[in-house]
């Protein structure tokens, strides 16, 4: 599958809450983003976080996951609110900061397990959340060679 992003001159901008480097709350932002990529949340992506017990690999409170998935929603919601995507707002700019804010190898590892984890739960990969896989990949340096295929069989081998 190749994503053609839309050109970053006509998207807007959106101003992202900042989060400590390598935080439980940086990492699963990353986690979220994958989860509300393709427009929605179903109950099997939900239900696989839980499985993983997300909330805690991530360092988070209880139900901790919940709320930095709102807080992103409110993020992107204020930087594009028309665009009818929510990542509408969200340009390579905007990825490469996000992944920045995790820069320890075990992880950005454990953050990409989860993050494909959520893809295959609905067990479709749609566009956003493949534009969000592949820039944890690129930003992480994990995987991607050229024979890896693609897919989430390869993103879970790059996991």
């Amino acid at each position: 599958m190749h994503i053609v992003p839309t050109p970053v001159a006509s998207r807007k901008t959106t101003a992202m809450r900042s989060y400590p480097r390598n935080s439980p709350e940086a990492a699963a932002r990353i986690v979220a983003l994958v989860l509300i990529a393709d427009g929605h949340v179903c109950r099997s992506e939900i239900d696989a976080l839980n499985q993983l017990d997300a909330d805690s690999k991530l360092g988070l409170d209880p139900d901790g996951l919940p709320r930095i998935v709102q807080t992103l929603c409110e993020d992107l919601l204020m930087g594009d609110p028309g665009s009818g995507s929510m990542l509408g707002s969200v340009d390579a700019s905007a990825l490469a900061s996000l992944m920045a804010e995790v820069d320890e190898p075990v992880l950005q590892r454990k953050v990409l397990r989860l993050a494909v984890a959520v893809a295959q739960g609905d067990r479709h990969l749609a566009e956003g959340e493949t534009l969000v896989l592949e820039a944890a990949r690129r930003h992480w340096g994990i995987g991607g060679d050229a024979d890896e295929g693609s897919g989430l069989a390869a993103f879970a081998r790059a996991a």
